[in-house]
């Protein structure tokens, strides 16, 4: 039985998984994230060799936060791994000899969830990953849309408000400073550091320590219903809402999907989200507007969607 091996490297872990055809998961095996970017490839390999096992390898595919080059190989830059013109495919093609190839870890995801999750009924998916910032992947017309360079769809760095917070990018007023993680917690943090009454829950579980206040905190808090948590999310979706219907008016997807830590609140996101989509999508009586949907493979869509795409399109 053949498969393929899809890897997703992330800030602290490298997850890795054989991956049958189908997008079933064989089996899966993690290691820490080296602090050296030059060990990368060499864990990589041995989480290769110890999935391998008695399967045929069609290739391994590599999903890593970062620019990745058109040419599938060399990963320009990364904000979180010391990454400058790091050429991981070929570091990892000289010791495995198979296929590789390395893409941006949302346009991996994006991949996945067409394939196989969220947008398997279409065939065309936008794919908005909610974490600590926002990143995206575009399926168009069944074909991973990268741009001509390979930097397609950094869409948390479209700009939402000139002079606005200034981003890790280094432009001010980025969407990802208001629609994500980031943005959660930082609105949470100032509310407790302003002694607002309706804070008093969150204050209390942190003891007041503001940088204790955490993405997942803020949601057991909305999710138990407290109202400024839910609040804190409204106003987090409605600026998500905002922005994908500016991204619909350039895109026209079929189906738009949620992924990412922030999304797994669920309708605490998506109905914020929905209704101020559809309040500033242009044109829209005259026009079939997306589908919303959260993403259905979760943390795993990266390395089946890896996976896949190499075994799609093999080097």
């Amino acid at each position: 039985m053949s498969a393929a091996i899809g890897v997703d490297i992330g800030g602290t872990k490298i997850a890795a998984g054989l991956v049958a055809d189908d997008g079933s998961i064989l089996d899966a095996a993690n290691a820490p994230t080296p602090a050296s970017a030059d060990d990368i490839a060499r864990v990589v390999v041995d989480l290769v060799e110890q999935l391998d096992g008695e399967h045929e390898i069609d290739g391994v595919g590599i999903g890593a936060a970062g620019f990745v080059d058109a040419d599938r190989a060399t990963i320009r830059f990364a904000p979180n791994i010391e990454w400058r013109d790091a050429p991981l495919a070929a570091q990892v093609r000289e010791l495995l000899d198979v296929p590789v190839i390395v893409e941006n870890d949302a346009n991996v995801a994006a991949w996945g969830e067409y394939r196989f999750g969220a947008g398997e009924d279409v065939d065309d998916l936008l794919l908005v990953t909610v974490g600590t910032g926002i990143g995206g992947g575009i399926v168009h017309g069944g074909q991973l849309f990268r741009g001509s360079y390979g930097f397609a769809a950094e869409i948390g760095h479209m700009r939402v408000v000139p002079d606005g917070i200034l981003c890790g990018c280094g432009q001010h007023g980025c969407w990802e400073q208001y629609a994500s993680g980031r943005a959660l917690v930082r609105e949470a943090r100032r509310h407790v550091s302003e002694a607002d009454r309706a804070a008093a829950p969150l204050a209390e579980k942190v003891e007041g320590d503001i940088e204790r206040i955490t993405g997942p905190m803020v949601t057991e808090l909305a999710q138990a219903g407290d109202e400024l948590c839910i609040a804190l999310f409204a106003e987090v979706g409605r600026w998500l809402g905002e922005g994908i219907a500016t991204l619909s008016a350039i895109l026209d997807p079929s189906v738009i999907a949620f992924g990412g830590g922030v999304a797994a609140a669920g309708d605490l996101l998506l109905v914020p989200a929905t209704s101020a989509f559809e309040e500033h999508l242009t044109a829209r009586e005259y026009r079939t507007p997306a589908t919303l949907r959260l993403a259905k493979l979760g943390n795993d869509a990266g390395l089946i969607g890896a996976a896949d795409l190499v075994r799609s399109e093999p080097v």
